[in-house]
This record gives structure tokens, C-alpha cells and sequence, in this order.
């Protein structure tokens, strides 16, 4: 019996020598071709088994991984497959014309360029955005263009090591199920990279998506409006700054004292240790220029600048704090509503959240004869609200413009956030006062957020099951009075792994 095994562990090594071996010689990236094969002259075989022993999924959240050589890494092989079934997809349904954006972290520009020589090999038409823009313009761009999906390379919040690839369908969203399983079946069928056809006629835009975008950015906020205001700002080394600058200039607000340290694209994010404004620490260097430059508000943006967070000085807190993403989502929802009013044409559709947000979103909702729902986490299922007219999560996302960006957007949330605490200013009240406001009329909501990061991931099922097998009796001094595992769907929710308790 000792001896089969041995047999079978040879043979197997011999197949993965072969697997590693054809993918160094196919390898198109001098960078992942050296990392590959520095692996196999030192005989590291964790290394090999971690690169080769799985493989990055296509799913509704498109690619995401760290850089490196092998299936289960973010590189230009696996890059090339993946453009490869989605224009086989596209082409399967009639599709035409992909447009394709990125940002700038490590390999990104390398990567559209990529997918656009593999669109065009396919004989799509590939559109590729001038020069590393904010996912909000690509997801604008798929619409204002009339693409039949659109492409964003990126990986948004997370460690400078890692990238991804975000995947959007004609009508500006994010691909949810059966078009993920779809492009992925394609995926499987891709041969080896040389038979793959690739063109480098694709085009590359002018101005003119961009120029569109901040139009449609800035005609959001109103004409009379106040723009007295005072701002501090971080894009954390992301590509949000000239962006965000235009829009402000453009819509009329003075320009924002713009933290040096981090203005610049970084893909190293050189001064965080997390490239997320939610992450202690992240926006520190905007609050200490909040103080230096008397600012009245803080604003920031995630590397992709599809998020926004914003700080307040709150003197009951001792200083300057960050508001939650519910805080900011209430009070987006509320200064909807009120400047509709104001303006004589009241706000209607459909307002929705996520599962793990507030629910003081749906009590703004009924009070003003809105439309409310709840959907699964992530903008994928929000902007699918039939209706939307405007949708949040907790997770410092907000979609104010549903019409033109089906996604998260942290320019024109920046911007809306800017023109509601100006005119709050020119009454003399904060953004703070109107949170009061919205707890004196809707009631105390209070949230907060906790995560938890594994280096083995099979930790995370094992914690999931001991809290269904074993739900707590209180939870913060309240007694637990019922606890659902959504994975067979509830209240007409698709099914999904989360746990959700209520309380007494």
C-alpha cells in the first residue's frame, strides 16, 4: 500500500513537471516566465503547488488575484484566456463591441492591451480608454457608447500585489449568473495562447467618453446651489485625483487641498498599509491636512475611485472621525430627497441597499412614498433594482446616478456630498446636525463594521458552521430572538452564504 502511494506520487509530480513546463514555455510575460522558472532551478515546490494547485474562478466578480505565474495568479496567460471566452461569449450571443478601462496599478495597462488584441483577433470591436481612469467612467463608457460589455482591469481596495478583472454587460452592469458560468464554460475551451488570434488595430479613445462623463457628473448638482466649502482630499494613490479635480472645477466648488503624499497614481500605495479609506490609518495624512487647512469636510477616494468616504470634525467624538458608509448613504438618500422637493420635482423610483446595510435607507424611503429594496451584497445586485433611483451599500459605495452608471461611484458621490454639505454650511448646521435630524425623525440607527482577515481560508467555512450549529443567546446585551442562514434564500433572496441575526 506504501509502495502505490509512492508510485502515485511520483506520477503525479511527473504531471505536474509537464503542467508547469508547457505553461514557462507558452508564457508571453518575461516577468512570470523568470518567476516560474527561479521557482523550479531553487526546487520550490510550495511555491509551484500554491501557483499550480488551483485556479483563479471567473464568477460574477470577474478575476481577482495576486500577480504572479500559473492559473491561480493574476497574469497575462490567464488574462488572454479570459478576454478569449468572453469575446467567444459576446460573439455566441451576437455581440459585437467591448469597450476596456484600467488603472494604475502593476500590469494593468499591460493587460487591457491584451484583451484588446484578443477582442479584435475574435473580430469585435475594441474601444480602450485613453489612460488609467476611475471604474465609474468604464462603467459610463459601456452605456454612453452602446458597447455590449465592457471591461475594467482592476482590483480596487485591495494590497498593491494584487489585480483583477471586472466584467460588465451592455446594459452597464456588473455580470451576475448565467452570463459568469456562461463566459467561463468559454474559458475552459480556450486552447493553447499561440492558437488564440490577436490584432493590434483596436482604438484607442479621445477625450470625448471622459468629457461625457464629467458632464453628466456635474449637471447632478444644482445650479443655485451653495459651493462655499472648504474640502481636504485623497485619492490614495489611486487615479482618481484629475478626475475628481475637472468635476469640482467644472461644477464650480473651489479646488480641494489635495494630499501631496498621495495624489499621485502609486501601484506600490507607498504610505498605507491597505489601499481602503475604511482601513485604520488610511486617511490619516487627510485628516492631519483637514487641520492645517481649516477644511470643513474630508473626502476620499478608493485606488479605482468607484468608493468614497468622507470625515467630519465631531467634536462630541474628540476630533475628526470618518462617517460610516451608512451615515454618508442616509444622508445622500435624504439630500435627494429634500433638493427634489426644493425643486419642485419630487424624487421617485426605487431605493435600495444591501442585506448588510442599514435600514434607515428604507425607513428615508416610506416617509417620502419611495420605493424600497433589499438585495444580496454588491453593486451587481443593487443596480438590477427595477426602478432604482438610487442604491448603497455599507462598504462606502453609492450609485446617485443610476441612469448613467450602473455601479458604484465615488466621483459623483463625492461631488453630491460636497454641494449637501455647502448648503448645510450657508444654514449654519453640519452634516452632523442632519444625522441628528434623521435619528430624531426615523429613530437611532447605529452601525458598525468588523472584519476579519485568514490566512487559511478553510478557517472561514469552520467559523461559519460553529455559528450555525451553535447561534449565540445575545449579542451585545440583547438576546438573539432568531438567526437565518440565507444559503436556500430568504424573503425572495437568491441564496448566499451569509448569517443574519435578530434581536430582541
Amino acid at each position: 500500500m506504501s509502495t502505490h502511494h509512492e508510485h502515485r506520487s511520483s506520477a503525479d509530480t511527473l504531471a505536474a513537471d509537464e503542467v508547469v513546463t508547457a505553461w514557462l514555455l507558452e508564457d508571453p510575460d518575461p516577468d512570470t516566465r523568470a518567476e516560474l522558472q527561479q521557482l523550479l532551478d531553487s526546487g520550490d515546490a510550495a511555491g509551484i503547488a500554491d501557483r499550480f494547485g488551483a485556479r483563479l474562478e471567473f464568477g460574477t466578480a470577474g478575476l481577482r488575484g495576486a500577480l504572479g505565474a500559473g492559473p491561480n495568479r493574476m497574469n497575462r496567460s490567464v488574462v488572454i484566456r479570459t478576454a478569449a471566452g468572453l469575446a467567444a461569449h459576446l460573439k455566441s450571443r451576437g455581440g459585437t463591441s467591448v469597450v476596456i478601462g484600467y488603472d494604475a496599478r502593476h500590469k494593468s495597462d499591460v493587460f487591457a492591451r491584451d484583451t484588446a488584441e484578443v477582442v479584435r483577433g475574435a473580430g469585435l470591436d475594441a474601444r480602450v480608454l485613453p489612460r488609467p481612469l476611475p471604474t465609474p467612467v468604464l462603467a459610463f463608457a459601456v452605456r454612453h457608447l452602446g458597447a455590449d460589455a465592457g471591461v475594467m482591469v482592476t482590483a480596487s481596495h485591495n494590497p498593491p500585489q494584487d489585480n483583477g478583472y471586472k466584467v460588465y454587460l451592455g446594459d452597464g452592469s456588473q455580470i451576475v449568473a448565467p452570463a459568469d458560468e456562461e463566459i467561463s464554460a468559454q474559458i475552459a475551451t480556450v486552447g493553447p495562447l499561440a492558437a488564440v488570434p490577436r490584432r493590434d488595430d483596436w482604438t484607442t479613445l479621445d477625450d470625448e467618453v471622459l468629457d461625457a462623463y464629467l458632464a453628466r457628473v456635474t449637471s447632478l448638482v444644482a445650479d443655485d446651489s451653495p459651493r462655499d466649502l472648504r474640502i481636504a482630499y485623497t485619492p490614495l494613490h489611486g487615479v482618481g485625483r484629475d478626475v475628481v479635480l475637472a468635476a469640482f472645477d467644472r461644477a464650480g466648488f473651489a479646488a480641494p487641498y489635495v494630499v501631496a503624499e498621495q495624489g499621485d497614481p502609486d501601484p506600490d500605495f507607498r504610505t498605507v498599509s491597505f489601499p481602503n479609506p475604511e482601513e485604520p490609518g488610511a486617511i490619516d495624512l487627510a485628516l492631519q491636512a483637514a487641520r492645517e487647512h481649516d477644511a470643513d469636510i474630508v473626502l476620499a477616494n478608493d485606488p479605482d475611485a468607484d468608493r468614497a468616504a468622507v470625515a467630519v470634525n465631531d467634536p462630541s467624538a474628540g476630533g475628526w472621525r470618518m462617517l460610516r458608509g451608512d451615515e454618508v448613504g442616509a444622508l445622500l438618500a435624504q439630500h435627494l430627497v429634500r433638493r427634489g422637493v426644493a425643486d419642485g420635482a419630487p424624487v421617485t423610483g426605487v431605493f435600495a441597499t444591501s442585506i448588510v446595510s442599514s435600514s434607515l435607507l428604507g425607513r428615508i424611503a416610506a416617509a417620502h412614498g419611495l420605493g424600497y429594496e433589499e438585495t444580496l451584497t454588491g453593486f451587481k445586485w443593487i443596480s438590477r433594482v427595477e426602478g432604482l433611483r438610487y442604491g448603497y451599500e455599507e462598504a462606502l459605495g453609492y450609485c446617485v446616478d443610476p441612469a448613467a452608471v450602473r455601479d458604484k461611484d465615488g466621483v459623483s458621490a463625492a461631488l453630491l456630498v460636497a454641494e449637501l454639505a455647502a448648503t448645510l454650511k450657508a444654514e449654519g448646521r453640519t452634516l452632523l446636525d442632519l444625522l441628528d435630524d434623521l435619528a430624531r425623525e426615523h429613530g437611532l440607527h447605529a452601525t458598525d463594521q468588523l472584519s476579519a482577515r485568514f490566512d487559511d481560508l478553510s478557517q472561514i467555512d469552520a467559523s461559519t458552521a460553529r455559528l450555525r450549529e451553535n447561534p449565540p443567546a445575545s449579542l451585545g446585551g440583547r438576546a438573539v430572538v432568531s438567526a437565518e442562514y440565507m444559503a436556500q434564500g430568504v424573503g425572495g433572496l437568491p441564496p448566499t452564504y451569509v448569517l443574519r441575526y435578530s434581536l430582541e
